[in-house]
């Protein structure tokens, strides 16, 4: 089990590289920001959900988002069970096949990102065709973390708009990130 979690804390950092290249972070921020004074907090929950023969009257696990940040799950090769909530409706993931890991994304995440990555709605029913395993392994800041949105990945605020307008006037062909990149500077005092 150590070996395994050692894997999959390799593949949560790497994952976290590629988001931050993905949203133009340098390539540790979110390890760094999820390290606090003893690094990040990693744990593996091991669900068993049993047999249900009613599963119209029970839920594996009600609908929730989870707390953390990256979230790697085994889940049965045989039972489904594990829903998301996508574009208004449930929709059912299906069951993992060659030990496939499926990534979800918690709220810290979602903080530290500025909602450019999303904490997913997503719940757990029962089956009545046989008992469903999972195995969920959280990558999460360590508890003495400080979160807050990356710097970079915020809109300019606190500006008057003829200030923005002078600086349009001279960058209207221009790339708006760049315009909002000079907006953040010029509020900041640079």
């Amino acid at each position: 089990m150590d070996g395994y979690i050692d894997q999959l804390i390799n593949l949560a950092e790497k994952l976290s590289e590629l988001m931050c290249e993905n949203l133009g972070l340098e390539k540790g921020y979110i390890r760094e920001a999820f390290t606090g004074s003893k690094g990040p907090s990693v744990g593996t929950k091991v669900a068993k959900y049993p047999q249900c023969h009613n599963p119209e009257l029970v839920r594996g696990l009600r609908e929730h988002t989870d707390a953390g940040g990256i979230i790697l799950l085994l889940q049965d090769d045989k039972v489904p069970g594990l829903e998301f909530f996508n574009d208004g409706q449930w929709v059912e993931i299906p069951p993992s096949k060659n030990n496939s890991i499926f990534i979800n994304t918690g709220e810290q995440l979602e903080v530290l990102t500025n909602g450019m990555y999303k904490s997913a709605l997503h719940r757990v029913m029962t089956n009545k065709n046989g008992s469903r395993l999972s195995i969920a392994t959280f990558y999460n800041p360590a508890g003495d973390a400080i979160i807050s949105p990356a710097p970079k990945l915020l809109y300019p605020n606190h500006f008057r708009f003829q200030d923005y307008l002078n600086l349009y006037a001279q960058t209207k062909f221009g790339d708006k990130g760049t315009r909002f990149e000079s907006m953040k500077k010029m509020t900041n005092g640079h």
